[in-house]
């Protein structure tokens, strides 16, 4: 049989906005960026926008929309990450997502006295074992800022720490400019040399804006020097709604857009094609406590509208999930991760971080990265959808077991049981075999399982000595 114009779904998506509604938001971006503008810190960044044809006001400065629309004709519309065997394993582009841990909060949760601390060298090591064993989770971040390293350098000692524990890619930061070129330095002597990094990046940086139209000299001077270099650069914005942007959503979405699309700009001035994409952390403020929500439904509403406009723009886009207002790892702590798995993931945003973050997202758990590692295999499986053929609907198996038949025994069911997804913590069993069991709940699974990874993994991505020694002579110059 042919059959004309079949149309075939090959998977769940979620849609949140029309057509007409992102060019509406796009028009408001291109009117923030032209009339109102950004304070840009760096005289080097508005001596570029000036000579490009911006209109600079002492520091504020304002971009015409053909700059704009310039930069999202040169600018990369997928973006590869490798990991450290040179593996392809991280495609920005479209609809497809991968998802990471958190970085840079000021306290971890020791998974094995359940203490709220401060994160130590030791911490991101065990964080690092435990990413790098987790199927799910497709990238690493440092997983806390340490507090055994000096401040002025303890991003050189992350990622030291972090290439030698994971052979993932990795998403990290840089604090300034000098810091930025020491870490290009390492990341070269890993690959064999700059070029080769560049052919095939296995660490992508994030600068961020500050809100309201804020771009600072460190994370702009940063931005240059990857854009300039070639090297991978997502350029974040992290506003308060009703707080550093407006209360609705619609407005701290538009905001948020015209901060990380300057970066965008400017990256494509300084060097068209260089791979710059566009990331948020949006986020309303509640109005009873004063602080930014993460388990929040317009925190969703947010990031999805954002990953819409990423797709709108044809540019990737970072966006969060697996994160939560809670404490500690409970109840509360599961739905408000489950939600924002499946809304980031429904919506295609492509590189997610904050996974595992508690306590809106100033502490990292390594019990909440693994149940995050759970539920991103659920999402991904939900994804996937229903398969429709002649050989799904099964209508000859059907007609063979007939009234009162079985399945078990039809080479049918052989044939693709296993295509039915298993968790690895969601416990199935009858009553008396989970009470034979030890009766366990899922936080004491979740925390036997992280131990378990921790004792036992070994991520063998430890760099030969040679390198180390080269690393650590990277780090002690600019501490110098």
């Amino acid at each position: 049989m042919i059959r004309s114009n079949k149309t075939v779904n090959e998977g769940v998506r979620f849609g949140l906005l029309s057509h007409d509604q992102m060019q509406d938001i796009h028009n408001s971006v291109l009117d923030i960026m032209e009339n109102i503008g950004m304070h840009v810190q760096s005289k080097k960044a508005i001596n570029i926008l000036q000579q490009a044809g911006a209109r600079v006001e002492g520091s504020l400065v304002k971009l015409p929309s053909y700059l704009v629309e310039n930069a999202l004709v040169s600018v990369p519309s997928r973006i590869v990450l490798w990991d450290r065997d040179g593996n392809q394993k991280i495609n920005l582009s479209g609809y497809n997502s991968y998802f990471g841990p958190g970085s840079s909060n000021v306290y971890i949760m020791d998974p094995y006295t359940g203490e709220r601390r401060r994160p130590t060298s030791t911490d991101t090591i065990n964080a690092m074992r435990v990413v790098d064993a987790l199927p799910n989770i497709d990238f690493a971040t440092d997983f806390g800022t340490i507090s055994d390293a000096p401040v002025e350098t303890n991003d050189l000692h992350l990622l030291k720490i972090m290439m030698n524990n994971t052979r993932k890619p990795i998403l990290h930061w840089a604090k300034n400019l000098k810091n930025q070129m020491a870490m290009t330095e390492m990341v070269a002597a890993v690959s064999g040399g700059l070029d080769s990094f560049v052919e095939r990046p296995s660490v992508c940086w994030f600068t961020t804006a500050v809100s309201p139209l804020i771009q600072t000299e460190e994370a702009i001077e940063c931005l240059m020097y990857c854009a300039e270099n070639m090297i991978p650069n997502c350029h974040v914005s992290a506003p308060m709604s009703g707080g550093t942007s407006p209360v609705t959503g619609a407005g701290t979405v538009a905001l948020s857009l015209a901060e990380t699309m300057f970066g965008v700009v400017l990256s494509q001035l300084v060097r068209k094609g260089a791979p710059c994409f566009m990331g948020c952390v949006d986020g309303p403020i509640d109005m009873k406590t004063m602080i930014m929500s993460y388990g929040n439904p317009e925190f969703q509403l947010m990031n999805a509208a954002f990953a819409e406009m990423g797709h709108y723009y044809n540019i990737p886009t970072w966006g969060a999930s697996g994160c939560t207002d809670a404490k500690v790892v409970d109840q509360q702590a599961a739905i408000e991760a489950a939600f924002s798995i499946m809304t980031q993931s429904f919506v295609g945003a492509n590189l997610i971080s904050d996974n595992g973050f508690l306590e809106g997202g100033t502490l990292e758990s390594m019990e909440q990265l693994a149940m995050c590692d759970e539920i991103i295999g659920y999402a991904r499986r939900l994804l996937m959808g229903l398969t429709i053929t002649d050989e799904s609907l099964a209508t000859d198996v059907i007609g063979q077991a007939g009234p009162r038949g079985n399945y078990f025994d039809k080479d049918h069911t052989f044939k693709h049981f296993r295509e039915l997804w298993r968790p690895t913590l969601l416990d199935r069993n009858k009553y008396d075999v989970w009470v034979k069991d030890g009766k366990t709940t899922m936080g004491e699974r979740l925390n036997a399982k992280v131990k378990y990874l921790i004792d036992n993994h070994s991520p063998q991505a430890i760099l030969p000595d040679e390198i180390n020694l080269k690393l650590a002579r990277i780090i002690a110059a600019a501490e110098s």
